[in-house]
Formats: structure tokens, sequence, C-alpha cells
């Protein structure tokens, strides 16, 4: 797994040895010699993982690496701190202050080396989820996204330990202090039960369980299904090297030593919590971009963007499984007059209300798209032209049965007709502008007739 990789540390021997590690590693290597550099090379040079020394002068690491978390341009990008620094309480400090991990020199290889592989492909999952985030941004589908806070964090733990004092005492303490729930189970099945039934944010692994191998069980709730998006944090002895490089390795998240400091297992599970909601608010934003991309935001309806790709896949298999397919256009009558006399507030009620009648009154596998001002479309797969002549009457007779309610202060209702125009596919319709043009030169015949009535594409009008 390639990666580009900054190491921050004021001392050169330190950076060629962490520089000479890594590049035996294939890792490709970028340096900084303190808080400032390493916050200009991040923006510059966007690496993969930032490993980055605490004690340096004019700005130590858990200034710079606070400042790099709370630039959206540097934000993404994990930051383990490698330093002397061994206590609990500067491993809390570097993880309340974004740290995605807190080595202490000399770092071990096996766990360091763990460590960049495990954050290399969160970092490498994020980019995917950022680059599609910005691919609708430019496209000028933007759902909008805010900043993630503590207080917005929720879910729930779920605490897979056998030892039963341990267990309540470390629910307790997630429950009081993060005000999130938290479930414990002791047995590998009861795990695996409750993740089938309701997968939890994070899962907090004894690796040492008595009953069953905690590795195993990592990778078992890694690979299950429901729980792909889940975080896993393993709890492993003071020093195993070994269980943490094969934890992160498998898929855990992060991992906490025993003795477990109690603010250092808060700070790391509020970690997890808020990566894990920040890859949720991507993809929720990804989705309602991409929704907002294909639907018409003032009625809700399908656009012309998603209607005309759908109708050729709908031509395409009905080219095959010969089924029939119609199509209706449908134009409001004299919607002009509408927005001229009342304005286009008024206009805009009509629309929606239009809209929802025509939604009510289609099957559930119709599909309406809004494809112009007041021209809308409905598709109808296996439905031949007496079928479709049916819903189009009823459509047409659904707008015309039931004056419109509307907010002016002259007027609460108008009445609303439609003309509509419906096409069947056939050896010379076999395409979606054909079909559409023949729709077309229906609905301009109900126009010319008198408006608020249904016509009929003949073979005589499709050719």
């Amino acid at each position: 797994m390639s990666a580009r990789i900054l190491v921050v540390d004021d001392i050169l021997p330190n950076v060629k040895l962490l520089e000479a590690k890594l590049m035996s590693e294939y890792y490709s290597v970028l340096t900084a010699y303190n808080g400032f550099e390493a916050i200009e090379v991040a923006k510059a040079e966007q690496p993969d993982l930032i490993l980055l020394d605490v004690m340096m002068p004019k700005m130590d690491g858990f200034e710079a690496c606070k400042r790099l978390k709370s630039d959206p341009e540097t934000a993404h990008i994990p930051v383990v701190m490698v330093t002397a620094l061994d206590q609990p309480t500067d491993r809390v400090r570097g993880l309340e202050v974004g740290a995605d991990d807190f080595l202490t020199k000399p770092a071990n290889d096996l766990a360091l080396f763990a460590r960049v592989r495990s954050l290399v492909r969160v970092k490498q999952m994020i980019d995917e989820l950022r680059l599609r985030d910005e691919t609708c941004r430019e496209l000028g589908f933007d759902a909008g996204f805010s900043d993630i806070t503590d207080d917005m964090l929720t879910g729930e733990v779920l605490l897979v330990d056998d030892r039963p004092n341990a267990s309540r005492a470390m629910a307790e303490t997630i429950k009081t202090r993060l005000n999130i729930d938290c479930s414990a189970v002791d047995n590998r099945d009861a795990a695996l039960e409750h993740v089938r039934r309701a997968p939890p944010e994070l899962v907090l692994i004894n690796s040492g369980l008595e009953s069953y191998d905690g590795l195993r069980l990592c990778s078992e709730i890694r690979s299950h299904p429901n729980a792909r998006q889940s975080a896993i944090v393993m709890m492993v002895d003071h020093g195993d090297f070994k269980t943490i490089s094969a934890s992160l390795d498998l898929g855990a998240s992060d991992y906490v030593m025993r003795p477990i400091d109690e603010n250092e297992l808060v700070a790391r599970i509020r970690s997890q919590l808020r990566r894990l909601s920040y890859a949720d608010r991507l993809r929720d934003n990804v989705h309602n971009s991409l929704k907002l991309a294909v639907t018409d935001s003032l009625t809700g309806l399908y656009n012309r963007r998603y209607a005309m790709p759908h109708l050729h896949a709908l031509i395409e298999r009905g080219s095959i499984d010969g089924n029939p397919l119609a199509v209706a256009l449908l134009d409001i009558d004299n919607f002009k007059a509408v927005n001229d006399t009342y304005g286009h507030a008024v206009g805009d009620e009509v629309l929606v209300e239009f809209a929802n009648r025509i939604r009510l009154n289609l099957r559930g596998m119709d599909m309406t798209a809004r494809i112009g001002g007041e021209e809308f479309l409905g598709i109808m797969p296996e439905t031949d032209l007496a079928g479709a002549g049916i819903v189009a009457e009823r459509l047409r007779a659904t707008i015309a049965g039931k004056p419109f309610k509307i907010t002016h202060p002259e007027k609460d209702a108008l009445d609303i007709t439609v003309s509509i125009g419906v096409a069947l596919m056939s050896p010379s319709l076999m395409t979606p502008d054909a079909l559409l043009q023949a729709a077309d030169e229906a609905l301009y015949s109900s126009k010319r007739e008198g408006r608020n009535r249904v016509t009929m594409s003949s073979p005589s009008v499709a050719a």
C-alpha cells in the first residue's frame, strides 16, 4: 500500500531514521522540522499521514496538531504523535487535540507500521468520499455540510468482556463520560447476535477473552455486513505489540493498552466516534447531493436528468422482454396566465399541488418527472395504449375535478386543467427522443382541440 507520509521532528537524526524505515517499506516521505513548516507542507502537499513530534521549539506538536485538525484543508489527514513523552496525561492531551494515535519513542516498528497501514486505509476511504462530495459541489449539487462537535456524537458502544466487575465499571464510565448507550456482553455469540440485530457505532473488545480468541472476534465483526462501518477498539496488554499489529491489520480502528486509563479510553472512543460521524456526514452529503441532482427541488419529482436514462433503460428492457411501455406528457393549461395574474409564488403552489395529484394517481411502478416549467412526464411500464389512456383520463379528471387552493389576497382557489398526450413504444419509437416526440405531438393536438383533454398517439402521428 503506497502512501505519502510527512515526518515532523526538529532533530535531524530522528527525521532521517524514520525516513529510512518508511522508505524501506516503500512509502514516499516528506519532511518538516517544526510545527509551522509542518502546517505549510501539509496544506501544500496533502500527505496521507503525518508523524508528528511533540517537543519542538516555536510551536510544539500539540499546537500544530490542533491547528491541522481545525483547518478544513488538513482536518482529514491522520496524525500520529511520536514522542518521548509517555504519561497517560500526555496521550490524552494528544488525543484531545485531534491526534489519531500517540506512540512513545522509541516507537516499536511492528506497532508503528501497523498503525500506518491502518490509518492510510482510513485516509483513502475518506479521500474517496471527499472526492465524491467535491464532485457534487462542482456540479452545483451541495446538500450542505456542517462542522461536527462533541455534543453531536451519538450512537452505541458494544463492550465485549468476560470480566464482570471490570466490564460493569467500564460500561458505566462510557455512559457517564460520553453520554451514550453502552451495552455489555461476555461472549462471542452474544456479540455477533447484537451486531446482527442492532449494529453499534463502536465495538470495544477485550483481546484476552477466556472463552474465545479476541482477534478472531475482531475479524468476524469487521467482516459482518452490518458492521462494515462500525469502529472497533481492542483492549490489549501493555507492550503486546504483536496483538496490536494483528488487530489493526484485521480491521480494528484503534487500541488501548492495559492498565487502562479512564481518560485515555474516553478520548480514544470520542475520537473514533468523531471520525465515524465525519465519514457518515460525507456519505449522507453525497447521497443528498446526488438526490438533488436527479430531483426537482420544487416538486420533489424526478427531473429530466434522471427521467431520460430511466426511460432509455425501460425501452431496452421492453425490446427484450416484449412488454409494452407507454409515456404521457402533461402540460398545465394556461399556466403563464397564472404566473402573470397572481405571481410566481402562486404558480409554484399550483405546480406543487399538481405534482402531488399526479403522484397519488399513478401506480407504484410508474414514474413521474417534471421535465420543464409546467410540463410533466409519466412513464408507465407494462402498459398498453388502452391502459395508458385510462390512466391519462383519470389524471385529467383529477386535475380538473377540484380547484387548487392558493395563497392570494384576491382569490383562494383556481380552476386548473391539463392537456395530455400519450404514446406507446413501437418498432418506430424505440428511443426516448422518438417516443417523447410522438407524445409531444399528441399533446399539442390536445392543445389545438381546446385543452383539458387526452390525445392518443396514432401510428400516423408517430410516423
